[in-house]
């Protein structure tokens, strides 16, 4: 089995991206994290590293990153519970721009011996990350687990279509109608949102088409709406205020889309990580609507 300090070159040179900046991280010289990934490379018999820049991790060098940042995880986890002082430990996690914009930093900010790498995706794609492996853990909108992961509800997500009162009586005087909405410049966060989509075939029992600006950025996306670029799927923690003043008004009242999300994270880490599931659970609960 490689040793524990080649591995944790490995995981250095992957995370930041060089050689000298792992020497950096490990307080050794750039030397030094050469001949462990050499000798590392030898013992495996395969090459580990794309030498960048940034270096990123071939196949295999993958494979053993994942396995280093777990051990790194679980002999923290076993330092605390000796009652001695662990070591920090990284942790990579896939997003989506909602959740880090909401509710879920605070979770993070508890947890002094993990340094975090977050991946911002959709809802509906971050699992995947987490299928290949590129990540320990998702909050995703998918319920089943993916293979080798623990799965934890943690709530529903609320958006609201939503607009400016001024864009509102613009492009809809007769009431929000199929022809209007079609007409009617929409927000969307990326090519992969297609919450915009699912609210509409909601209420009218069709996909409708849009004309569009992408905009990839949670508060950005608020802004547009208050600017009157267009109409959106909000979240409704970001624009309580603005529902509450009248800056933002509801294309249809009473027409929230709820999107449930779930924290899943690799069953062989699941142990270590316990006090950041715990965190990540009572953000939610306070954050999001209660489970269905």
């Amino acid at each position: 089995m490689p040793d524990t300090r080649s591995l944790m070159a490995l995981a250095a040179v992957l995370r930041t991206g060089s050689f000298e900046s792992a020497a950096h991280e490990l307080s050794v010289t750039p030397s030094a994290i050469s001949q462990r990934i050499k000798a590392l490379e030898e013992e495996i018999g395969a090459a580990l590293i794309k030498r960048g820049p940034p270096a990123t991790a071939t196949p295999t060098g993958a494979r053993l990153h994942r396995h280093a940042e777990e051990i790194a995880l679980l002999e923290s986890a076993l330092a605390k519970d000796l009652g001695k002082a662990p070591a920090a430990s990284h942790i990579k996690i896939a997003t989506s721009a909602d959740s880090l914009s909401t509710w879920l930093l605070p979770a993070l900010a508890g947890q002094d011996d993990l340094f975090f790498e977050l991946v911002v995706d959709d809802q509906d794609h971050s699992a995947d990350w987490l299928r290949r492996g590129e990540v320990q853990a998702a909050i995703t909108a998918h319920p089943t687990p993916v293979q080798g992961s623990d799965c934890v509800a943690l709530g529903n997500f609320r958006y609201i279509a939503s607009a400016s009162p001024a864009f509102l009586r613009r492009y809809f005087p007769d009431g929000v109608t199929e022809h209007a909405l079609e007409a009617a410049p929409a927000l969307l966060f990326n090519t992969k949102d297609r919450l915009q989509i699912l609210w509409a075939k909601r209420q009218f029992g069709r996909a409708l088409r849009f004309s569009s600006h992408q905009l990839p950025s949670s508060r950005g996306f608020v802004d547009a709406a208050l600017l009157g670029m267009g109409w959106g799927m909000n979240p409704e923690p970001l624009i309580r205020d603005h529902l509450a003043k009248g800056t933002l008004v509801p294309l249809i009242p009473e027409t929230p889309l709820d999107v449930p999300l779930f924290w899943q994270c690799n069953r062989r880490i699941a142990p270590a990580i316990a006090p950041l599931t715990r965190a990540i659970r009572d953000a939610a609960k306070g954050a999001l609507q209660p489970p269905s």
